[in-house]
């Protein structure tokens, strides 16, 4: 498996190590880094040598929800669907985690919001750092 330089992954004494890797955005969600992070889910999921998963975020966040951005109507000739971003990544790799039949722990340091608190909230087992903070946003931002 190639290693994606959005998700880090890291396999040690049957611990896979999982971290998000895009700390000048606080680790927000791009479609490539929804694509890393559910394929190691999945490769969770198919190696018996891994006995737990540990996902956490590079930097001073765990992660801030959608790269907005990466959404940009301005950026693209198509309408922007954020509809189809959750039924094509989020909700995919959501039931990904929760479908492990393994323990998956999340730690979670400083800022997660949105989607990204939806990760953490679907692990098994959360462990907040004194800096974390949990953040639901989407009707802020009309979502």
């Amino acid at each position: 498996m190639t290693q994606s330089e959005t998700v880090l992954a890291e396999l040690a004494n049957g611990v896979l190590t999982l971290t998000l890797n895009r700390p000048d955005k606080l680790n927000s969600f791009n479609e490539e880094m929804h694509l890393a992070l559910r394929a190691q889910i999945e490769r969770a999921h198919e190696d018996p040598a891994i006995r737990a998963v540990l996902l956490t975020g590079a930097g001073r966040g765990f992660c801030a929800g959608q790269d907005l951005g990466d959404r940009d109507p301005r950026k693209s000739t198509e309408k922007p669907d954020l509809g189809h971003t959750l039924d094509t990544f989020y909700n995919p790799t959501l039931r990904l985690i929760r479908g492990l039949e393994k323990p998956v722990l999340c730690a979670v340091n400083g800022v997660t919001a949105g989607a990204g608190a939806n990760i953490a909230f679907a692990c098994d087992i959360v462990l907040a750092a004194q800096s974390a903070k949990f953040i639901q946003a989407f009707s802020k931002i009309g979502l």
